[in-house]
């Protein structure tokens, strides 16, 4: 029990002796921190708002900027608290200097993506909100970070692709509107005029065809059985799936209503009586066509 006592005693003291010396320290670093940390966000809060504002830079690199901002306050904020509890920061950051040599090396992945991510940013190939085509993969953009380019599928799921990865890659920009490709056959007795002015009253009829540029509209193919009209408008990349759905459904129903034909895929076979009665002569079985 001695022993325990004395212990507790022995602890008791150094807590105050520790706290006696380092205590307004820690205090002051505290404080400091808190600070620190409030001007961060209050300082990156003002600075995204300004930004969206008074200037026309797009939204990826603008929130570059102000995760920027944050990381060097908050970085100094660190500096600060650190000499303030008397850790030496000046020998802290030559040990760190040296050891970003071998961290370098081993997060060369890592530090490729950031090249490419701030080449993206600089340079900007794309923006989000736009659609684009690139290593097979195509969606619309919407992240750009400095490590990866997050991209939405027209079914809703999402693409990280590394920015290591895009950097120096072929790609294709839709920018913010694509083009629709539909097409619908129709009889070779139907009024080709009569067609094509349906369909272009039915395209201009949807809201989410653009006007400009206006869509292109004509007959695409001759073929066996049938005429192809081509339809071919612009819609905003978020509208494309439901405009394509809309637009085939509309487009079949103002042409049965307006009398155009849209002929079954149908295939004539004719066996002429010659030829029957050669296969016979031959021992070969004749096929019958009802």
């Amino acid at each position: 029990m001695n022993q325990v006592g004395a212990g507790l005693t022995s602890l008791k003291t150094t807590l105050v002796e520790f706290a006696v010396r380092y205590g307004l320290q820690i205090l002051g670093a505290s404080v400091i921190v808190l600070v620190g940390f409030k001007a961060a966000g209050y300082l990156t809060r003002m600075l995204d708002t300004w930004l969206e504002k008074k200037t026309t830079i797009d939204v990826a690199l603008r929130t570059l900027i102000v995760r920027l901002l944050r990381l060097v306050v908050v970085g100094a904020t660190i500096v600060i608290a650190a000499e303030k509890i008397g850790v030496p920061v000046a020998s802290l950051i030559a040990g760190l200097g040296v050891a970003g040599v071998g961290i370098g090396l081993a997060m060369q992945g890592v530090l490729s993506n950031l090249i490419a991510g701030m080449t993206i940013f600089f340079l900007k190939p794309f923006k989000v909100g736009e659609y684009i085509d690139v290593l097979k993969e195509h969606g619309e953009v919407v992240d750009i970070t400095l490590f990866s380019t997050t991209l939405r599928h027209t079914d809703q799921s999402l693409i990280v692709i590394p920015n290591r990865q895009i950097s120096g890659e072929i790609l294709h920009n839709y920018g913010t509107k694509r083009q629709l490709d539909i097409e619908i056959g129709i009889a070779y007795a139907s009024d080709i005029g009569k067609a094509l002015d349906v369909a272009t009253e039915t395209v201009l009829a949807d809201s989410r065809v653009l006007r400009e540029p206006a869509p292109l509209i004509g007959v695409r193919k001759v073929g066996d059985a049938v005429l192809t009209v081509s339809v071919r408008p612009w819609v905003r990349v978020p509208d494309y799936e439901l405009a394509l759905l809309g637009l085939y459904r509309a487009l079949v129903e103002a042409y049965r209503d307006r009398g155009i034909d849209i002929p079954l895929p149908q295939r004539e076979i004719r066996v002429h009586a010659e030829t029957g009665a050669a296969r016979a002569a031959l021992g070969a079985p004749v096929v019958k066509v009802n």
